[in-house]
């Protein structure tokens, strides 16, 4: 079983749909006068994305970046854009939904390419934060949790395509990866 390769949860369901239903509250409020575009970047975000737009009670549109720049626990540093957006962003408000911030530099790196094709303003909404980690100047304007130097899995964050399915967000046994 998948929870058997858990060391520990670190927010569980309950937690993080309450985490969600407050972020949303706060977006909602923050974006009353705007209808922005979530961009969601796959595969990790999908979970978090469900979660957190069902509280935001705004009219809004969602798109998806499949952007890859993570081979196991570690990032590459390069960063790979396998699937563009569906649609322009000329001059629209969008909100990327990422799963974790991590080192960082996916999300700037998605930030300048979104810019670049004419996104009018770009804020972050991340499940989680690891500033721990950080290897380059960003942050998230909308947080879940913080979490400490841990790899974690569950709730769309994976460990070489496994684990997504998990209803929580635990820390991977270190076994299984070092």
């Amino acid at each position: 079983m998948l929870v058997d390769d858990v060391a520990e949860v670190l927010f569980d369901e309950e937690e993080i749909k309450k985490r969600c239903m407050e972020l949303g509250e706060i977006i909602a409020n923050d974006y009353q006068e705007k209808e922005p575009i979530l961009v969601a970047l796959l595969k990790g975000a999908i979970p978090f994305l469900a979660e957190l737009s069902k509280n935001i009670d705004l009219p809004l549109e969602v798109d998806y970046l499949d952007v890859s720049s993570y081979e196991g626990t570690e990032s590459t540093g390069e960063i790979n854009i396998r699937k563009d957006l569906d649609r322009s962003i000329k001059g629209r408000d969008i909100l990327i939904v990422e799963d974790i911030v991590d080192t960082g530099r996916t999300l700037k790196a998605v930030k300048k390419y979104l810019l670049d094709k004419g996104a009018n303003d770009i804020k972050v909404v991340a499940l989680l934060d690891k500033k721990s980690r950080r290897a380059v100047d960003i942050d998230a304007e909308y947080v879940g949790f913080d979490i400490p130097d841990f790899f974690v899995i569950g709730f769309g964050l994976d460990y070489n395509q496994k684990y997504r399915n998990l209803p929580f967000v635990g820390v991977l046994k270190k076994e299984l990866y070092c």
